[in-house]
Protein backbone atom coordinates (compact mmCIF):
# COMPACT_ATOMS: atom_id res chain seq x y z
CA UNK A 1 0.00 0.00 0.00
CA UNK A 2 1.18 3.55 -1.27
CA UNK A 3 0.75 6.48 1.09
CA UNK A 4 0.27 9.73 -0.47
CA UNK A 5 0.51 13.30 1.91
CA UNK A 6 -0.85 16.65 0.23
CA UNK A 7 2.05 18.75 0.09
CA UNK A 8 -0.10 21.74 1.61
CA UNK A 9 -1.14 19.44 4.76
CA UNK A 10 -0.15 21.29 9.03
CA UNK A 11 -1.14 24.39 9.82
CA UNK A 12 -1.56 27.62 7.24
CA UNK A 13 -0.25 31.08 8.03
CA UNK A 14 -2.76 32.68 9.84
CA UNK A 15 -2.64 29.73 12.33
CA UNK A 16 0.94 29.37 12.45
CA UNK A 17 0.65 33.21 13.37
CA UNK A 18 -1.73 32.95 16.16
CA UNK A 19 -0.32 29.59 17.81
CA UNK A 20 3.12 31.54 18.05
CA UNK A 21 1.38 34.68 19.05
CA UNK A 22 -0.26 32.66 22.25
CA UNK A 23 2.87 30.67 22.99
CA UNK A 24 4.57 34.21 23.20
CA UNK A 25 2.16 35.47 25.35
CA UNK A 26 2.25 32.82 27.80
CA UNK A 27 6.02 32.89 27.81
CA UNK A 28 6.01 36.77 28.14
CA UNK A 29 2.45 37.95 30.41
CA UNK A 30 2.00 36.92 33.79
CA UNK A 31 -2.19 36.61 35.05
CA UNK A 32 -4.90 34.77 33.64
CA UNK A 33 -4.75 34.27 29.65
CA UNK A 34 -7.59 33.67 27.54
CA UNK A 35 -8.55 32.90 24.31
CA UNK A 36 -12.47 34.14 23.05
CA UNK A 37 -13.54 31.25 21.85
CA UNK A 38 -11.11 28.13 20.94
CA UNK A 39 -8.32 30.34 19.41
CA UNK A 40 -8.07 27.83 16.33
CA UNK A 41 -10.71 24.69 15.32
CA UNK A 42 -8.52 22.14 16.58
CA UNK A 43 -9.68 20.66 20.21
CA UNK A 44 -5.93 18.87 20.33
CA UNK A 45 -3.83 21.98 19.43
CA UNK A 46 -6.82 23.59 22.58
CA UNK A 47 -6.02 21.25 24.92
CA UNK A 48 -1.90 21.40 24.51
CA UNK A 49 -2.35 25.20 25.09
CA UNK A 50 -3.89 24.87 28.08
CA UNK A 51 -1.88 22.14 29.48
CA UNK A 52 1.61 23.23 28.18
CA UNK A 53 0.66 27.34 28.13
CA UNK A 54 -1.99 27.75 30.77
CA UNK A 55 -3.91 29.25 27.85
CA UNK A 56 -7.72 28.79 28.22
CA UNK A 57 -10.43 29.42 26.16
CA UNK A 58 -13.66 31.12 27.04
CA UNK A 59 -17.24 31.76 25.03
CA UNK A 60 -17.40 35.12 25.62
CA UNK A 61 -15.99 38.11 27.61
CA UNK A 62 -18.17 38.22 30.54
CA UNK A 63 -16.30 34.77 31.97
CA UNK A 64 -12.74 36.99 32.02
CA UNK A 65 -12.73 38.93 34.98
CA UNK A 66 -9.12 40.25 34.34
CA UNK A 67 -5.76 39.60 32.43
CA UNK A 68 -5.09 39.15 28.82
CA UNK A 69 -7.91 38.07 25.94
CA UNK A 70 -6.53 36.73 22.65
CA UNK A 71 -8.59 37.29 19.94
CA UNK A 72 -8.56 33.82 18.11
CA UNK A 73 -7.74 33.67 14.11
CA UNK A 74 -10.82 33.90 12.75
CA UNK A 75 -11.86 37.38 14.66
CA UNK A 76 -13.99 38.45 16.92
CA UNK A 77 -17.40 40.79 16.74
CA UNK A 78 -16.73 44.29 16.46
CA UNK A 79 -19.08 44.45 20.25
CA UNK A 80 -16.84 42.27 21.68
CA UNK A 81 -13.42 44.28 21.54
CA UNK A 82 -15.24 47.06 22.50
CA UNK A 83 -16.06 44.86 26.15
CA UNK A 84 -12.82 43.51 26.04
CA UNK A 85 -11.77 47.16 26.10
CA UNK A 86 -13.49 48.75 27.91
CA UNK A 87 -13.57 45.79 30.71
CA UNK A 88 -9.75 46.94 30.91
CA UNK A 89 -8.43 43.59 29.31
CA UNK A 90 -4.77 43.22 28.23
CA UNK A 91 -6.08 42.56 24.28
CA UNK A 92 -3.40 40.64 22.02
CA UNK A 93 -5.36 40.13 18.30
CA UNK A 94 -4.45 36.87 17.04
CA UNK A 95 -6.91 37.22 13.92
CA UNK A 96 -5.88 36.16 10.97
CA UNK A 97 -4.49 38.68 8.32
CA UNK A 98 -6.45 37.53 5.72
CA UNK A 99 -9.69 37.72 7.79
CA UNK A 100 -8.44 41.15 8.77
CA UNK A 101 -8.54 42.68 5.93
CA UNK A 102 -12.00 41.01 5.16
CA UNK A 103 -13.32 43.19 7.67
CA UNK A 104 -12.05 46.41 6.89
CA UNK A 105 -13.86 46.00 3.29
CA UNK A 106 -17.31 45.30 5.26
CA UNK A 107 -16.40 48.67 6.89
CA UNK A 108 -15.44 50.74 3.75
CA UNK A 109 -18.63 49.09 1.84
CA UNK A 110 -20.88 49.92 4.68
CA UNK A 111 -19.48 53.59 5.04
CA UNK A 112 -19.76 54.13 0.96
CA UNK A 113 -23.65 52.68 0.79
CA UNK A 114 -23.27 49.47 -0.23
CA UNK A 115 -25.63 46.71 0.42
CA UNK A 116 -23.33 44.14 1.59
CA UNK A 117 -23.19 40.29 0.99
CA UNK A 118 -20.85 37.83 2.38
CA UNK A 119 -20.90 34.52 0.77
CA UNK A 120 -19.68 31.94 3.53
CA UNK A 121 -21.59 29.85 6.61
CA UNK A 122 -23.88 32.21 8.81
CA UNK A 123 -23.39 30.38 11.96
CA UNK A 124 -19.37 30.52 11.68
CA UNK A 125 -17.46 32.80 13.98
CA UNK A 126 -15.51 34.50 10.82
CA UNK A 127 -18.76 35.34 9.35
CA UNK A 128 -20.50 36.39 12.54
CA UNK A 129 -17.46 38.68 13.05
CA UNK A 130 -17.48 40.19 9.35
CA UNK A 131 -21.44 40.85 10.23
CA UNK A 132 -20.42 42.80 12.91
CA UNK A 133 -18.45 45.65 10.79
CA UNK A 134 -21.29 46.18 8.71
CA UNK A 135 -24.94 47.55 9.35
CA UNK A 136 -27.20 45.15 10.84
CA UNK A 137 -28.91 44.75 7.18
CA UNK A 138 -25.80 42.64 5.89
CA UNK A 139 -27.11 39.39 4.56
CA UNK A 140 -25.03 35.85 4.39
CA UNK A 141 -25.42 33.02 2.03
CA UNK A 142 -23.75 30.35 0.38
CA UNK A 143 -25.77 30.25 -2.57
CA UNK A 144 -27.75 32.03 -4.81
CA UNK A 145 -31.15 30.14 -3.04
CA UNK A 146 -30.39 31.96 -0.03
CA UNK A 147 -30.68 35.03 -1.92
CA UNK A 148 -33.97 34.83 -3.56
CA UNK A 149 -35.53 37.36 -1.21
CA UNK A 150 -33.29 40.17 -1.71
CA UNK A 151 -34.64 43.03 -3.94
CA UNK A 152 -33.33 44.57 -6.44
CA UNK A 153 -30.39 46.52 -5.35
CA UNK A 154 -28.24 50.22 -6.13
CA UNK A 155 -25.69 49.04 -4.76
CA UNK A 156 -23.78 45.98 -3.71
CA UNK A 157 -21.01 45.01 -2.36
CA UNK A 158 -19.39 40.99 -1.98
CA UNK A 159 -16.92 39.95 0.27
CA UNK A 160 -16.16 36.36 1.43
CA UNK A 161 -15.20 34.09 4.40
CA UNK A 162 -12.02 33.34 3.83
CA UNK A 163 -12.36 29.49 3.45
CA UNK A 164 -14.87 29.14 0.90
CA UNK A 165 -14.65 27.46 -2.36
CA UNK A 166 -14.33 29.92 -5.07
CA UNK A 167 -17.32 28.17 -7.03
CA UNK A 168 -19.60 29.38 -3.78
CA UNK A 169 -18.29 33.08 -4.31
CA UNK A 170 -18.74 33.00 -8.03
CA UNK A 171 -22.10 31.64 -7.99
CA UNK A 172 -23.68 34.38 -5.79
CA UNK A 173 -21.39 37.03 -7.68
CA UNK A 174 -23.50 36.14 -11.22
CA UNK A 175 -27.34 36.24 -9.23
CA UNK A 176 -26.15 39.68 -7.73
CA UNK A 177 -25.55 40.93 -10.75
CA UNK A 178 -29.07 40.52 -11.96
CA UNK A 179 -30.15 42.38 -8.48
CA UNK A 180 -27.71 45.81 -8.46
CA UNK A 181 -26.82 48.34 -10.61
CA UNK A 182 -23.43 49.00 -9.49
CA UNK A 183 -21.65 46.10 -7.62
CA UNK A 184 -17.95 45.75 -5.86
CA UNK A 185 -16.73 42.41 -5.05
CA UNK A 186 -13.78 41.45 -3.15
CA UNK A 187 -12.34 38.17 -3.79
CA UNK A 188 -11.14 37.67 0.49
CA UNK A 189 -10.62 33.80 0.12
CA UNK A 190 -7.54 32.78 1.49
CA UNK A 191 -5.31 31.62 -1.55
CA UNK A 192 -3.43 29.60 0.34
CA UNK A 193 -7.36 27.89 0.99
CA UNK A 194 -7.82 27.49 -3.21
CA UNK A 195 -4.19 26.00 -3.44
CA UNK A 196 -5.16 23.17 -0.59
CA UNK A 197 -8.45 22.27 -2.36
CA UNK A 198 -7.16 21.93 -5.63
CA UNK A 199 -4.50 19.91 -4.43
CA UNK A 200 -6.66 17.74 -2.45
CA UNK A 201 -8.87 16.93 -4.92
CA UNK A 202 -6.37 16.25 -7.55
CA UNK A 203 -4.95 13.74 -4.98
CA UNK A 204 -8.28 12.26 -4.51
CA UNK A 205 -8.68 11.36 -8.41
CA UNK A 206 -5.60 8.97 -7.97
CA UNK A 207 -6.16 7.22 -4.90
CA UNK A 208 -8.43 4.16 -3.17
CA UNK A 209 -9.17 5.96 -0.13
CA UNK A 210 -8.77 9.37 1.17
CA UNK A 211 -8.53 10.52 4.33
CA UNK A 212 -8.98 14.68 5.45
CA UNK A 213 -7.46 14.75 9.15
CA UNK A 214 -8.67 17.68 10.96
CA UNK A 215 -11.12 19.14 13.65
CA UNK A 216 -15.25 18.27 13.26
CA UNK A 217 -15.41 22.06 14.23
CA UNK A 218 -13.35 23.12 11.58
CA UNK A 219 -15.16 24.74 8.43
CA UNK A 220 -12.08 24.51 6.19
CA UNK A 221 -11.42 20.96 7.30
CA UNK A 222 -15.04 19.84 6.29
CA UNK A 223 -15.03 21.30 3.08
CA UNK A 224 -12.01 19.33 1.92
CA UNK A 225 -14.26 16.22 2.88
CA UNK A 226 -16.58 17.49 0.59
CA UNK A 227 -14.69 18.58 -2.30
CA UNK A 228 -12.57 15.15 -1.94
CA UNK A 229 -15.92 12.64 -1.54
CA UNK A 230 -17.27 14.27 -4.94
CA UNK A 231 -14.21 12.97 -6.38
CA UNK A 232 -13.42 10.00 -4.34
CA UNK A 233 -16.45 8.15 -2.65
CA UNK A 234 -14.15 6.44 -0.29
CA UNK A 235 -13.28 10.03 1.98
CA UNK A 236 -13.22 9.23 5.55
CA UNK A 237 -12.90 13.04 7.60
CA UNK A 238 -10.90 11.93 10.94
CA UNK A 239 -10.17 14.19 13.72
CA UNK A 240 -7.23 11.41 15.50
CA UNK A 241 -5.54 8.31 14.40
CA UNK A 242 -7.77 6.39 16.67
CA UNK A 243 -10.26 6.79 14.52
CA UNK A 244 -8.52 4.92 11.36
CA UNK A 245 -10.68 1.48 11.03
CA UNK A 246 -8.69 -1.69 9.37
CA UNK A 247 -11.75 -2.08 7.53
CA UNK A 248 -11.65 0.75 5.62
CA UNK A 249 -8.34 -0.15 3.68
CA UNK A 250 -9.38 -3.71 2.47
CA UNK A 251 -8.21 -3.84 -1.21
CA UNK A 252 -6.97 -0.50 -1.23
CA UNK A 253 -3.67 -0.11 -3.19
CA UNK A 254 -3.27 3.43 -2.50
CA UNK A 255 -4.11 5.90 0.25
CA UNK A 256 -3.94 10.18 0.11
CA UNK A 257 -3.94 12.10 3.11
CA UNK A 258 -4.81 15.79 3.69
CA UNK A 259 -5.33 18.02 6.38
CA UNK A 260 -7.42 21.46 7.50
CA UNK A 261 -5.53 24.34 7.72
CA UNK A 262 -5.89 24.08 11.76
CA UNK A 263 -4.55 20.63 11.79
CA UNK A 264 -1.10 20.24 13.81
CA UNK A 265 1.61 18.12 12.14
CA UNK A 266 1.89 15.97 15.23
CA UNK A 267 -1.77 15.08 14.27
CA UNK A 268 -1.26 13.57 10.31
CA UNK A 269 1.80 12.11 11.47
CA UNK A 270 0.36 10.16 14.28
CA UNK A 271 -2.41 8.92 11.17
CA UNK A 272 0.38 8.25 8.44
CA UNK A 273 2.19 6.12 11.62
CA UNK A 274 -1.37 4.45 12.61
CA UNK A 275 -1.90 3.74 8.73
CA UNK A 276 1.90 2.13 8.10
CA UNK A 277 0.78 0.06 11.28
CA UNK A 278 -1.97 -1.65 9.93
CA UNK A 279 -0.11 -2.31 6.54
CA UNK A 280 3.39 -3.20 7.61
CA UNK A 281 5.67 -2.35 4.81
CA UNK A 282 3.88 1.30 3.38
CA UNK A 283 5.46 3.12 0.62
CA UNK A 284 5.29 6.84 2.16
CA UNK A 285 5.99 9.18 -1.05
Amino acid sequence: MEIFVAKSSGFCFGVKRAINMADRCASETSGGIYTLGPLIHNPQVVKRLEDASGVYAKNTVDEIVKGTVIIRSHGAKLEELKAAKDKGLNIVDATCPFVKKAQELVTELTREGYFVVVVGEKDHPEVKGLKSFGSTEIKVAESPEELLDMPRMKKIGIVAQTTVPIEKLESVVRYCLLKATEMKVFNTICNATSIRQKESAELARHVDLMLVVGGKNSANTRRLAEICSTIQPCTRHIEVAGEISPEWLDGVQKVGVTSGASTPDWVIAEAVDKLKAICCTPCVK
